[in-house]
C-alpha cells in the first residue's frame, strides 16, 4: 500500500472513530438540554446526570430492608402494634462539586469526580394489628397488619450544597400478610408491600467556578415488596428477607452560569424509574416489650445511561446499606 493511501486510510478511520464517539454521546444527551440556550446546556446536562446518579442511592436509603426492623410476622391482631425508629445509611458516592466545572460554551462530556459519603435517611415505622390469622395445626395463617411510615428531611446548608424540603415530613403506608405465624419449631413467614415517599425537596450545589446546579421540586416515590423468614431464639431474633424495589423520581433542573440565571422555567424535567432487587438480614435483641435491631443488606439491578461519566461507581452500581433501629412491641 502506498504511503499517501495509507495516510488517507488512517485519516478516514480516525474521522469515523470521532464521529462514532460523538454519536455515542449524542445518544444520551438530553433533548431538553440540547434545546436550551448554549450557556446553560452543559449545566443542564450535568445536573440531569447528577439526578440520575443520586436517585438510586436515595431510594435505597428510603426503602432499607424489613418493613418493620426485626419483625418477621404479623404483630398479633387487634390490640397489638409495633412502633419504632430507624436510621439507615447507604454506602454512597456523591459528586465532588469542588472539582466539577460547568462549560458555558455547550455540553462537554466530562468524567465527574466523586467522593465516598454515607447517604443517610431517618424514619419511623408503625405496624397495627388488624387480624391475628386462622389456626392451622401448630401455627396460624392469614394474619394482617396495617403499616405506616414517616420520613423526615431536615434543611441542610453547607458551603457547596443546600438542601431545602418544601415540607420536612412525609407519610407512607402498606400492609403485611402473615403466611406462617412463628410457633415452636415453625419459623415466621410474611409478605409485605410498602409505599414510601421522599418529601419534595430542592437541592442546590455550587461547582468549582461558583456556578450553581439546582434540582428543584425533587420527588422520589418508592414501592417495595418483601418476603421475610425468621425465628426467635431466646432473646435473639433472626430475620432474612428478599424483595424488589421500584424508585420513581422526577425533578426540575435549574442553573446559574456566569452570573446568568435560567429563571423559573425549568431547563429540563428528567424522570427516572428503576427496579432493583433487595436482600437483607436482621439481628435483634428482644427485651420484654423493647427491641434493638441491626440490619445489613444490599440493592442491585437496573440500567442507567448518562452523558457524563462518574469516577468510581457507576450510577446503577450495587449498593450495600446498614440500619440501626429500636422500638416497642405490644
Amino acid at each position: 500500500m502506498s504511503r499517501p493511501l495509507y495516510r488517507a486510510l488512517l485519516v478516514a478511520v480516525g474521522g469515523a472513530c470521532t464521529m462514532l464517539s460523538a454519536r455515542a454521546h449524542a445518544q444520551t444527551l438530553s433533548p431538553s438540554c440540547a434545546a436550551d440556550p448554549i450557556q446553560f446546556q452543559d449545566a443542564c446536562q450535568k445536573t440531569t446526570d447528577v439526578f440520575d446518579y443520586l436517585s438510586p442511592q436515595l431510594g435505597t436509603a428510603m426503602t432499607g430492608g424489613n418493613a418493620t426492623p426485626g419483625q418477621v410476622g404479623t404483630v398479633g391482631g387487634l390490640g397489638h402494634f409495633w412502633l419504632g425508629l430507624r436510621g439507615t445509611g447507604v454506602s454512597g458516592t456523591v459528586p465532588d462539586f469542588n472539582k466539577i466545572t460547568v462549560h458555558p460554551t455547550g455540553p462537554t462530556p466530562d468524567s465527574l469526580p466523586t467522593k465516598s459519603v454515607p447517604v443517610p435517611m431517618a424514619g419511623a415505622d408503625l405496624a397495627i394489628g388488624i387480624f391475628g390469622g386462622l389456626p392451622l395445626g401448630l401455627t396460624k395463617v392469614g394474619g394482617l397488619d396495617l403499616l405506616l411510615n414517616a420520613f423526615y428531611v431536615p434543611t441542610i446548608t453547607t458551603d457547596k450544597v443546600d438542601v431545602r424540603p418544601n415540607h420536612s415530613l412525609k407519610i407512607g403506608y402498606g400492609g403485611r400478610l402473615g403466611i406462617l405465624k412463628e410457633s415452636g419449631l415453625i419459623p415466621g413467614v410474611a409478605f409485605t408491600y410498602v409505599v414510601r415517599d421522599l418529601p419534595t425537596t430542592t437541592i442546590t450545589a455550587t461547582d468549582a467556578s461558583g456556578d450553581s446546579l439546582r434540582l428543584e421540586n425533587l420527588a422520589l416515590n418508592t414501592t417495595s415488596w418483601r418476603v421475610t423468614v425468621g425465628k426467635t431464639l431466646a432473646i435473639v431474633g433472626l430475620v432474612a428477607g428478599v424483595g424488589e424495589d421500584t424508585y420513581d423520581a422526577h425533578t426540575d433542573v435549574g442553573a446559574e452560569v456566569d452570573g446568568f440565571s435560567s429563571g423559573t422555567t425549568p431547563l429540563a424535567t428528567p424522570h427516572q424509574k428503576l427496579t432493583r432487587t433487595n436482600y437483607f438480614g436482621d439481628l435483634s435483641l428482644n427485651l420484654a416489650f423493647f427491641r434493638i435491631v441491626g440490619e445489613f443488606g444490599g440493592a442491585s439491578g437496573g440500567s442507567i445511561t448518562t452523558y457524563n461519566t462518574f469516577v468510581g461507581k457507576a450510577p446503577s452500581a450495587a449498593r450495600v446499606y446498614g440500619s440501626l433501629g429500636m422500638g416497642i412491641k405490644i
